[in-house]
């Protein structure tokens, strides 16, 4: 994560985050701090995660999704040299 960004009041967020224990207490919390919007392109960068992880091509993701090839370029860079998804979709017993 960028330095410039973090701070002990994000850290407060993702401690909070972190303490809750169903889906249906994320959706509580997601659904108060994000707007759908926000909500919408957050699950289309983690389905667009997956995706890439399973091997599908940029055309199929963009066919299926509707996401811009921009966006599965930054993802896909992220799965490559960053930790976040790649960790996360292990957690969740998807991996490469």
């Amino acid at each position: 994560m960028s330095k410039s960004i973090r701070d002990e009041n994000l850290d407060k967020l993702f401690e909070a985050i972190l303490e809750l224990e169903t889906v249906d207490e994320c959706y509580a919390l997601f659904t108060d701090l994000c707007t759908v919007n926000e909500l919408i392109a957050l699950k289309q960068r983690f389905l667009v995660a997956r995706m890439l992880q399973q091997g599908m091509i940029y055309n199929e993701i963009v066919e299926k999704t509707g996401v811009s090839t921009a966006t599965i370029s930054r993802i896909n860079r992220c799965l490559n040299y960053g930790d976040g998804y790649v960790t996360a979709l292990e957690r969740i017993g998807e991996k490469k």
